[in-house]
């Protein structure tokens, strides 16, 4: 086995430590809307695809309108919430209000990513308490994501 050098061993190291810091998250990527035949409100249709990747020291969704033009930031997360995988918890652009939104990542055993989108007024909308979101969606990976915030 050939002897490596201090430095080669240091940047050996640092480059696997840096590619595992760098493996993408499960809400990263470009995301549609999975119903077969959705229908939107004028500020909903800014949800219809998404792209979800790092902007800054953060995460963020920004709207992908008709073919692939980068439109407005939806929404964006601390990268250390989106570390946890365990849903996030924000603020989202609706028209020209500000709304809660939730966002859950998973991925089952043999099935593709999912992510799940909900809109509202309350952060618990599984609450039957008039906490029901606004709008809700469904999604599927349709790519990699390639635009970023403004």
């Amino acid at each position: 086995m050939p002897k490596l050098s201090h430095w080669t061993l240091c940047l050996s190291m640092a480059l696997w430590a840096g590619a595992a810091a760098a493996a993408p998250s499960i809400y990263t990527g470009r995301w549609t809307v999975a119903d077969d035949k959705p229908t939107f409100s004028s500020k909903g249709l800014f949800y219809k695809t998404i792209d979800v990747a790092p902007c800054g020291r953060d995460y963020c969704g920004v709207s992908v309108g008709k073919n692939g033009a980068c439109g407005p930031t939806l929404f964006r997360f601390l990268a250390k919430t989106v570390a946890r995988e365990q849903g996030l918890n924000g603020h989202g652009r609706w028209g020209s209000a500000t709304k809660n939104i939730e966002i859950f990542g998973y991925k089952e055993d043999g099935q593709p990513r999912t992510l799940v989108v909900s809109l509202g007024d309350g952060h618990n909308f599984n609450d039957r308490g008039g906490n029901m979101p606004m709008f809700s969606a469904t999604y599927r990976p349709v790519g990699t994501g390639r635009c970023t915030a403004r």
